[in-house]
Order: C-alpha cells, then structure tokens, then sequence
C-alpha cells in the first residue's frame, strides 16, 4: 500500500508533468533530415538550445548573468564552478539546463548529484527524471530515453548514455561507475544548512564528505565538471569553502551594486520591495544578499523605554553623518541625524533621521528636529567633519545650511566635528557596547514605530566589525554620545589645589 508520502511524490511528479505537456508543442511536420539539421544548429549555440527543449522553465529572458554562465561552463571540459545566486535567480535550474546539454550531447556520462539529505537530493533529481521521460521535443530530437531496469527516483540510465544518482551527505559513494566511467559530473545543490552550519564539527563533516569520498571518485585523466549551487548563508559554509577553490564563483543578489534588479525582465523592482518588506533586514541580507549577518552579536540589549521631558536634560546633541552621495538611489550611503541626551547616567536616543537621503533634504533634518525639541532644552547641532570631509563641510554643507536658514528666516548652527577618529568599527565597538551591556541607554519608546528607528536599530542589531552592513546610525549615536560626555566634563567645576594644600599632611613628602 502506498505511503503518504508516496502519494504526495506522485501527485507533485502528475502536477509537474501536466505543467510540461502544456507548455512544450511539437512539430510533427519533421522529416528525420528536418530534425538532424536543427538540432546540429542548436547544440552550435546551448543558449538557443536551452530556450527550445525547456520553453515552460525558461519563460523569462535570460539576464546577462545567466547567458555568462551557461557559455562558461560549457566552454569548459575540466571546470570548477560555484553559483551564488541570490533566491529568484534560477541558479539550480541553470544548473539543470547545463548538465542536460551536456548529457544529451554526450560530452559527460555520469552525474552524482548531492545534497544535504537523500530525500533533498531526490527532489533536485525529479526535474531532471521528468524531463527525460516526458519532454516531448527532447523524445522527438534525441529519442525515447527511458529504460527497462534501473529507473529510480534515486538512480537512473538514459540511452543517451548518461547515468544520474542521488546522494545524500554522507552516504558511501566510493566505487560508482557507469560502466567504465567514472562521475564526471560533480553537481552539489542545497548541500548547506542552516544548522549545520551553526556546528563547526557537524560542518567540517560535510566538507570532509564532498572533499575525501564524493571528489575522488572522478577520474584523474578524464575532465570533470564540479558545479555547486548555494547562497551564502554563513560565514563559513560548504558553499565558501567551495568558492575558493572555484575557477569561477559567480555572486549575484537580487538587486547590484547599483541598487536595481539583476533580473528585470523576471523580478520587477516593486515586487521585490513588496518581498523585501514582509522579511527582517537579517533575513533580507542572508536570503537575497548573500550577505549573512548574525543579529546581536555585539549589541545584545537595545532598550526601548520612556523619555524624561526634555526640559529635564541641560542640554541635547544632534549630531549628524553625512555622505558623499546625493542621492535617494539603494545603492547609495545612507545618511544619520541624532538626538541623544544624558540623564542620571542614562544616555536617551530621543529621535533619529536615517535614511538614503539627499544633501538638501539632509540639512532639513536639523530643522526638523529643532522643530521637535521645540526650545524645550538648549541643543548643540553637530555634523562629522573629519579631514576627508572637510571640503564637502565647507563647499556644499554650509551653502545649503545658509540657504536654508535664509528660506526658513531663522537661524541654525551646525558645528563640524572635526576630531581626529579611530577606525570606525572598533570605535563604535569600544564606546557603544559598554553602555549597551550595562542598559545605560534607551531608545524612545514613542519612536519604536517610526521606520528610521526601525533601521537605526537593525543596524546596531546586525553590527559586526567587518560592517556586512551600514553603520552610519550606530556611528552618529557614538558622537552623539562622545560629544555629550565632552560637554559634559566642559560643565563641571574646575577645583584648583595648590602646592602647600596637596603635601599638607603627607607623611611621604619630601
């Protein structure tokens, strides 16, 4: 009697079968000859072959990424080639166009295909199962390819001489032929896990699997294709491992450099702000960004908490950060205005401007938070200033300031900080993460849902010192805070000891 579960396979192999049928037709039309002449035109160009054997996967044109790696890896006999492609990018179906090109044109034999459990690598091998069964155009170009014997969820043989198997890690794969043939086609996918890769013994038992028992069963003398799909879900993972050792390791989010789509003509750039929006920034960054950052590591508190009136402070610091770019585009440094005060030894992160922002809108901020305080406590308005920023301070800076206060028809000063700085990371790090230990600060609970505290907190959250992630807001709070605890030794009474007072009843005087 059939399991659950086998009844789930099925239907999901029926689903994936009708799916199939529906979008591939074939022209009954050909002659042999006909049929001999296409396809010896199309193995001439993967790209062209790919679109014509798998119109119902490859509805969407190819991103420039996609075409560079389909040509390289098929360019290549002997390769080694890892794929971090963020998710919605195609990377394991690219992955199965290539290697059914390569099976089909019989320039490999033997693929192994291994991911992290047996069941997973079933699910990988199942497109490629179906294709070979059903595809309608690959039985017209290259005959039935189906065989009696051996065809498995876990193992099968094609008559285009190929064999395929599954494996899951840590299964014993020493020994496999197809016949005389050794694997020579390495193809690992979804090989990490998230909790493997939180046990470094449990890690360094997978890679010590993929590196002495699956990769030695190639051969030495014939070319080999080692192809590994995975994002970057850890700092040390199977899949960076793998990277460098690659010829190529090929990084792609789901947004450039420039902050746009990599692949517009699939994922446009409000639906990937809607996806984005439903995530945490830490699984934002880990999932699409192959950029895994571990949240709390060094700021573990962040309290949220009631503000004093600000008439009880005896003074504010609104200290800003600004950047190079004048720009509102993603790929663009975001800029930081603080309000920070200190109480009874309690620093109070009252307000916070943080966001991708241009230089006018920038200086609106301070007004804006002059505006919020109100003249309920005296502020001193600073903006960072060190010596690569001086020029821009002076030249852009204090001409929009100036301008500003002559629109607005009130006067506002900002002074520069213009302090010689440590490393910004290890600087944040020292003076931020005592305070933070010991709960001697607290972000306003009023502001808890404003969406630039939201970002100030996540960037204090998934602070590291390598900076996986902009650290603009946790860098304005640490001036804000240095110059509040300046100010505040400034304040305090000087007491003046003289010569005959200090040795006055000192029995070790001399």
């Amino acid at each position: 009697m059939a399991t659950a579960k086998d009844r789930q396979s099925l239907a999901v192999w029926e689903e994936f079968h009708k799916s199939l049928l529906r979008g591939v037709e074939v022209d009954n039309s050909l002659t042999r000859q006909d049929i001999e002449r296409q396809r010896a035109q199309l193995e001439r160009d993967p790209i062209e072959w790919i679109k014509f054997f798998f119109p119902a996967y490859a509805k969407y044109e190819f991103a420039p990424f996609h075409i560079r790696a389909i040509r390289r890896v098929i360019a290549n006999d002997e390769w080694y080639e890892v794929l971090s492609w963020s998710r919605e990018l195609a990377k394991s179906t690219v992955a199965m166009f290539i290697i059914m090109f390569l099976t089909l044109t019989r320039r490999k034999r033997f693929v192994a295909l291994a991911s992290a459990t047996i069941d997973s690598a079933k699910r990988l091998l199942l497109p490629f199962k179906i294709n070979f069964e059903s595809n309608p155009r690959i039985r017209q170009f290259y005959g039935e390819q189906t065989t009696i014997g051996q065809w498995t969820d876990s193992e099968f043989s094609c008559r285009c001489g190929a064999k395929f198997i599954a494996l899951g890690a840590g299964s014993a794969p020493r020994g496999m032929r197809n016949e005389a043939i050794r694997p020579d086609i390495l193809y690992f996918d979804d090989y990490d896990t998230d909790e493997d890769c939180r046990n470094p013994v449990t890690l360094d038992k997978k890679w010590d699997w993929a590196e002495h028992a699956l990769y030695p069963t190639r051969s030495i003398s014939e070319p080999t294709l080692v192809l590994w799909c995975g994002n970057i879900i850890a700092k040390d993972c199977c899949i960076t491992r793998a990277g460098h050792l690659a010829n190529s390791w090929d990084i792609v989010n789901i947004r450039d450099a420039a902050g746009r789509s990599t692949w517009p003509q699939k994922n446009k750039e409000e639906q990937i702000d809607r996806i984005l929006s439903k995530i945490s920034v830490k699984a934002q960054q880990g999932e699409y960004f192959n950029n895994p950052v571990a949240e709390g590591k060094i700021f573990k508190n962040l309290p949220y908490g009631k503000v004093p009136p600000l008439s009880k402070f005896r003074f504010l610091i609104g200290y800003g950060d600004p950047a190079y770019s004048d720009s509102r585009k993603k790929a663009s440094s975001t800029k930081a205005l603080v309000l920070v005060g200190k109480l009874k030894g309690v620093y109070y992160v009252i307000k916070a401007f943080l966001a991708r922002e241009t230089n006018a809108n920038f200086i609106s901020w301070y007004f804006a938070m002059d505006d919020y305080v109100a003249h309920k406590a005296n502020v001193y308005w600073y903006m960072e200033n060190n010596k690569l920023q001086d020029p821009f301070f002076n030249q852009v800076f204090r001409p929009l300031l100036r301008d500003q206060c002559r629109d607005r028809r009130r006067e506002l000063y900002i002074k520069g900080d213009d302090r010689k700085k440590t490393d910004k990371a290890t600087r944040i790090e020292a003076n931020l993460e005592p305070i933070d230990r010991e709960c001697r600060w607290v972000f306003n609970e009023q502001e808890r849902d404003n969406p630039m505290m939201q970002e100030l907190i996540n960037q204090f959250k998934l602070f590291e010192l390598t900076l996986p992630y902009p650290a603009d807001g946790p860098d304005a709070v640490e001036g804000a805070v240095t110059i509040n605890d300046i100010k505040t030794a400034e304040m305090e009474p000087t007491y003046t000891v003289s010569y005959a007072e200090l040795n006055e009843d000192n029995p070790y005087r001399m």
